[in-house]
């Protein structure tokens, strides 16, 4: 008897403590799962090619830099409208499987056009520019219309509990990406790294699919229908934009993610013209920022599974925000100090763990108390293009001071990053506000 009792015992036991551990409820088991799934593709997929863009860029010229945030940026522009319309006319459950479709096409064309180039070879300065830009587009809208999604089909607590596992979903396959880059392009070429991409990004839309199912099953109904991905989010193509404009809120969330891009490019800067002084060939230069990105994505991991959830439920969402603009004044600090490639390696690994474990997760939070027209439409403007003239406003801030200096530039970005910390310790206080009215008024 006890023997045919202890397994089912001891099963039960074993999910309890997996439950309380990541703080899941039986029934989001296979939402979490898929969820968890789907986060992991999309980034290894990105992760498996952003060393190729980080090498173009060394490739271009530290020069061109500015002109192809200027370009990435102007094909924002173009694309935020885009994308507003077609949120306004297809549904949800239409629209989303079609930008990883697009998506999808892109880097096989990428890859067969490198290929032949390479094959040939012939000179593809011009066409790792274009990849350069597109990647920029590329990373942005496939990151952001994730967590559109995930904060239409949870509810602002699940949010909370979750978007930390959910994160670290996404580190795990980044962290693998990047491994097998690190691993794969001195023995296969960069350019045959595009097609293992597209096969994890096509499995993306499994997992949209399989979502679905669950939101259909489960009968996610709000009050604010926000789950109904069946539902036509309506408005007007540039919906996103005059939300923004007419929001403290939103507008605090812009301030603070051009803040986020002006020091972020400083890094930028101070990495590539280091990497190019010290690291001649191609490949090499891919596996080497392949590395960086495994370091920052291995700390990311145990961050999300561990720390930010507890980060958010002890101290706020506020704290958690101001953690990464904090720890961007010690970096900052420290690179002034001694303006050597290994420091700034070391701080663009710290800044960017910090940012993926504390700041990412946050900021998405603080979308689960906004409407879901702005969770797709606002959220995508501001994480798209504000996101990229933050980057055109960084490059070129950064070029003209450059000629004072990496240790002069750094002290500069130091007031930004103190005044990014009292704009997130705000929106944490504004986030509260936000989530007390939602209660009041009756919905969860």
């Amino acid at each position: 008897m006890m023997a045919v009792t202890m397994p089912a015992t001891t099963d039960a036991t074993r999910t309890s403590l997996f439950d309380k551990l990541f703080s899941l409820e039986r029934h989001e088991h296979a939402a979490v799962a898929w969820s968890f799934i789907y986060f992991f593709c999309v980034l290894s997929a990105y992760y498996i090619l952003r060393p190729v863009r980080e090498t173009m860029g060394v490739g271009s010229g530290t020069n061109t830099l500015p002109y192809l945030f200027m370009a990435s940026f102007g094909v924002m522009l173009v694309a935020t409208p885009v994308f507003g319309w077609i949120a306004s006319r297809f549904t949800r459950k239409v629209f989303l499987p079609w930008v990883y479709g697009f998506f999808i096409i892109n880097i096989l064309i990428f890859w067969v056009v490198f290929a032949q180039r390479i094959d040939d070879g012939l000179d593809h300065t011009w066409l790792g520019r274009t990849f350069f830009v597109w990647i920029s587009v590329f990373n942005l809208f496939v990151v952001s219309v994730f967590w559109s999604f995930m904060a239409d089909i949870y509810t602002r607590e699940q949010g909370r509990r979750l978007f930390g596992l959910l994160s670290s979903g996404g580190s795990i396959g980044a962290l693998l990406g990047g491994i097998a880059t690190s691993l794969l392009v001195t023995k296969i070429g960069f350019q045959n790294l595009f097609p293992i991409s597209a096969i994890l990004l096509s499995f993306a839309i499994v997992c949209i699919r399989q979502l679905r199912k669950w939101v259909a099953h489960e009968h996610l109904e709000r009050p604010d229908g926000s789950a109904d991905t069946g539902k036509l989010l309506g408005g007007k193509a540039l919906s996103g934009i005059t939300h923004a404009k007419d929001s403290r809120y939103f507008r605090a969330i812009i301030v603070a993610s051009i803040i986020a891009s002006l020091l972020g490019t400083a890094l930028y800067f101070f990495r590539n013209e280091l990497v190019a002084t010290s690291i001649a060939d191609t490949n090499l230069q891919t596996q080497f920022f392949s590395n960086i990105n495994i370091a920052s994505n291995f700390l990311t991991i145990i961050g999300q599974m561990f720390l930010v959830k507890y980060v958010v439920r002890r101290f706020g969402i506020g704290i958690a925000l101001s953690i990464m603009p904090f720890l961007s004044v010690l970096c900052f600090v420290w690179v002034a100090l001694d303006p050597v490639l290994l420091v700034v390696a070391y701080a663009d690994v710290a800044r960017r763990a910090a940012g993926f474990t504390f700041s990412k997760p946050a900021t998405d939070m603080l979308y689960s108390v906004v409407t879901p027209e702005e969770k797709y439409k606002t959220k995508n403007f501001i994480e798209t293009t504000v996101y990229r003239f933050g980057d055109v406003v960084g490059v070129w801030t950064i070029r003209i001071l450059m000629g004072l200096g990496m240790s002069v530039v750094s002290l500069f970005m130091v007031p930004f990053a103190l005044a990014w910390t009292v704009i997130a310790l705000w929106l944490g206080r504004d986030y509260r506000r936000k989530a007390r009215d939602l209660r009041d008024s009756g919905i969860a």
